[in-house]
């Protein structure tokens, strides 16, 4: 009997069999495709931290650079001092201002649900403050409270990663070259040269995107602190140093530092709170205007509304973590695109 000729019952089984076939093979590529993913997410928080270490070897090695420059020793030399120096003046720093900023942070603790409360007291003398508590009094705010609790609960997560990412600098501080080198001895013979420009361009952009987040949290810091205390609002300290912090994540971080303050300007008067946030506004604008355009310098001019859908992304991603390096990420797949693909394109036209 030929295949064609196979009884209708045999074909019929043949069929049910193939069918069946189908079905696991579609039920095993979901399953391999979610293992993948999975796996993906792991790895991407590990890519993020070895990021974050490269950044902060970055740092070390801008610093060792400077120290060379100035003082015409050696390298190693000057490596050991950036390393050692930056954690010395760390500590120093944290000793010296410690005690005051835990202070300030007790008192701002114990004045935060009788500052929410003034805020609230004041709020309802206006329509548009009326508004605005309505939406807060119903289960928006149990939404915004989530929000806020994982936050900071990613935010710890983080903090405990701070080791590893340490040490993951000091090791990409030591020998740079060995990681280097390895990266171009993946790389075809023919594409190394291409390999080599690329992790040169991508150094440059991170060191000056780094050198402008310093000056820019610095510059903050020290404008906030004194414009804060002229106007003697409390725990002025404390807020300099979030605002500062917080200018690790573009165009949120501003927003999210200007809420206490405010609040807090709110409990001595309305026309205060309206010159802080004012305060506020003028300072992250002075610090834009001299922080980014040596930023675009010599890092590829990126749009802002690719910025803020990075950073959307990577907050679901990997949290505080992925907000903080979501420029620096988007740089580095800017830069990858525009040598391996875009420059492609022109030379062929």
């Amino acid at each position: 009997m030929t295949p064609n000729n196979k009884h209708p019952a045999e074909n019929e089984k043949q069929k049910e069999l193939t069918y069946i076939e189908k079905v696991w093979h579609t039920v095993a590529i979901v399953a391999l495709l979610v293992v993948v993913i999975l796996i993906a997410r792991v790895a991407f928080n590990v890519l993020l931290m070895i990021l974050a270490g490269t950044l902060v070897s970055v740092y070390f090695h801008g610093l060792g650079d400077m120290i060379q420059r100035k003082t015409k020793w050696s390298r190693r030399p000057c490596m050991i001092i950036s390393v050692a120096g930056s954690f010395i003046i760390l500590a120093v720093l944290f000793g010296f201002m410690g005690s005051k900023i835990s202070n300030q942070i007790a008192i701002l603790s114990d004045s935060l649900p009788n500052t929410v409360r003034t805020a609230k007291l004041k709020m309802a003398e206006t329509p548009l403050g009326n508004k605005v508590l309505s939406y807060l009094s119903d289960d928006n705010s149990d939404k915004l409270f989530a929000t806020a609790r994982q936050f900071f609960s990613t935010s710890f997560g983080v903090l405990g990663n701070l080791y590893i990412i340490f040490f993951l600098a000091i090791f990409f501080t030591t020998n740079p070259d060995l990681y280097k080198n390895g990266i171009i001895k993946l790389v075809p013979e023919d594409r190394k040269d291409l390999a080599k420009q690329v992790i040169d361009r991508i150094s440059v952009a991170l060191k000056s995107w780094l050198k402008g987040m310093m000056l820019s949290m610095v510059l903050v810091f020290i404008l906030l602190t004194v414009g804060l205390s002229i106007m003697s609002i409390p725990v002025a300290l404390v807020l300099a140093l979030l605002t500062g912090l917080l200018k690790l994540i573009p165009n949120f971080g501003s927003l999210a530092a200007m809420i206490p303050g405010v609040l807090l300007a709110l409990t001595i008067s309305t026309n205060t709170a309206i010159v802080v946030a004012l305060m506020y506004i003028i300072t992250q604008t002075i610090v834009s205007n001299i922080v980014n355009p040596l930023i675009q310098k010599r890092m590829m001019d990126l749009p802002p509304a690719l910025t803020i859908l990075a950073q959307v992304l990577m907050a679901t991603l990997s949290g505080v973590l992925g907000i903080i390096l979501a420029v620096p990420l988007l740089a580095i797949v800017m830069i990858l695109v525009d040598e391996l693909y875009v420059k492609k394109i022109n030379k062929a036209d």
